[in-house]
This record gives C-alpha cells, structure tokens and sequence, in this order.
C-alpha cells in the first residue's frame, strides 16, 4: 500500500479526506443538536441531501431499473441505516462524550463480521472471535459497566453510550441486508433510497416537533446553519462520493483500514474544541477495542494462510 500511496496518491487522499470527514462529524453533530430538535435535524439533514442526489439518482434508474419486489428490503435499509442508526446516535450523542461515542463506533467492523457469520456464513476464525470478544470488552469498560455493578457510573452517560451501541448495530443488521442488494444493484442507488427512506420517516417526527415548539427556527444561529451544511454537503453527500470514488481505485480492505482516522479526528477535537478529557476507563477499553479491531478482522486473511485448521 505505502508504495501505492506516493505513486497514485489521489485515491488514498480521498479516502483520507471523507474519514476525517465523517471523525469531525461527531463534534459537529453535538454542537449542532444544541439547536437543532432532533427529528427536525435529521429530517433537514437527509431533505437537503436527497434533493442533492436526486439527479444522480435518476440518471441510475434509467440503466438500472428497481424490482417491486425488493422494495421491502430496500426499505428495511433504509429504516436500518438511517432512522434507526442517525435516531440512536443522535440522542446517543447528546448524552455522552464525542471521545466514547467515536471509539465505541469501531466496533462496527467487529459486528459485521460477526453478523456475517451467522447469517451470510462467511468464514471466520477462532483468533477473529477471540478479537471480537476482547473488543467487546473494551466497549463495555468505555459503556461504563463495570462501574455500573458497583453503582458508580452517571446514569446519563451510560444510556448516551448504550444508544450508541445499538447505533451500531442497527447499521450493521442494514449492511447486512444491503450486501444482498449490492449484487443486484449499486451503492448509489441503495444510498438514494435509503437517504429518501429516512426523509420520509422523519417528517412526522419533524413535523410533531415543530407543532411543540415552533419558536426553535427563531433561535438558530449561523453556527447551527453551518452545522447541517456540514452534515449535509460533506458528512452525507461529498464525503460519500470521495469514499465510493477511492474505494473503486483501491480495495475493500485498504478502505476500512482509513476508517480508523475517525476516532483520532474525533478526539482531538472533542478535547480542543469541547474540552473533554480522556479517562483511565476509556484508555483501557480503547486498547481492548484496537485489538480486537485488528484480531477481528484485518488478521483474517493472515490467520487464514497460516492457521486453516482453525475455521469455525
């Protein structure tokens, strides 16, 4: 890869710049939610970003036409991806840190693999589960449990990181779904659909927070604009295509190698710009987690060629 990296070094960039993207996301995401309703938010962020992808999206349909029958499924993507997961983590979000929120998120890769054996039966290993086991760990020292058993945890912050656990899963239970429908259709149109599923049904919700307090859109700020300018046309839209367009010119693996940049952008702006600070707990569990991100899933193809005895 490195030498990839300094002869065609536009494709790695690119992928670079959409996590760095998606980490500053996180912070963005906490200070915008402190003007923005959430439904509101989220039915404004996917609005903006379905009409911006309107076009390409139709421009797709004429080559690819949708069959009735996988509507259902294209459907449950969307509920899955989008207004389970942006739900979870946008109230998640709210009650505990950026730092843990972000590092809790890597296990996502850990879950797919995991969610991939049970349903997809995809080949994994006993150092793949081991991996996933100590990662899970570390996400339940980051949750706060340990302290929890001995009633010293703030209740607040274990619900913000339990919600951001099952932020994570619902997105894996819809990669799961979706993986089946990329072979039959591509990202761009599952992304579409998906994006037009969560405009949808958030506008009820948005609609029954405006109804309680209509005065919200008299208080908003330049800074709260700004921030779902940032949600909209970088988080979910420029930072989708630069990924897409990177992933197309590398791999699969080398793309979610980049995706361990988001926690670290994360952090330090969480400590710069929101002065949160880096406990002894979140330290140990982030250890646990960087292990078994790697034990779970990048030494898969290297147990693989050296230890095939050991498949489950």
């Amino acid at each position: 890869m490195a030498s990839g990296i300094f002869t065609k070094p536009w494709p790695y960039l690119a992928l670079i710049l959409a996590h760095m993207i998606w980490g500053g996301n996180f912070v963005v995401a906490k200070v915008t939610l402190q003007e923005f309703p959430t439904y509101s938010l989220a039915f404004l962020r996917f609005a903006l970003a379905s009409l911006f992808l309107a076009p390409f999206f139709f421009a797709e349909r004429k080559k690819v036409k949708i069959d009735k029958k996988d509507i259902p499924k294209l459907t449950l993507i969307g509920v899955l991806m989008i207004t389970l997961n942006i739900t979870f983590f946008f109230t998640g979000i709210q009650k505990t840190t950026v730092i843990n929120a972000s590092v809790l998120t890597l296990i996502i890769p850990m879950l797919s693999v995991l969610l991939g054996w049970w349903f997809l039966k995809e080949k994994v290993y006993l150092i793949n589960l081991a991996g996933i086991f100590a990662g899970l760990m570390g996400a339940l020292i980051i949750v706060g449990v340990p302290r929890a058993l001995f009633g010293d945890v703030s209740v607040q912050s274990l619900t913000g990181n339990l919600l951001i656990i099952l932020a994570a899963i619902v997105w894996v239970a819809g990669a799961v779904v979706s993986r089946q429908m990329l072979k039959k259709y591509s990202s761009l149109t599952l992304v579409a659909f998906a994006f037009l599923i969560g405009m949808i049904t958030f506008f009820p919700l948005a609609a029954f927070e405006y109804l309680a307090n209509p005065g919200w859109t008299a208080r908003l700020s330049l800074l709260g604009i700004l921030g779902l300018l940032y949600m909209t046309m970088l988080s979910s839209v420029s930072a989708y295509f630069l990924f897409e367009w990177g992933l197309a010119k590398t791999s699969v693996i080398i793309a979610d190698l980049f995706q361990y940049i988001e926690p670290f952008v994360a952090t330090a702006l969480a400590v710069l710009i929101l002065s949160e600070s880096i406990s002894l707990d979140f330290g140990i569990g982030a250890i646990l987690i960087a292990v078994g991100v790697y034990l779970g899933t990048f030494a898969k193809e290297a147990h693989h060629r050296h230890h095939k005895a050991h498949r489950v």
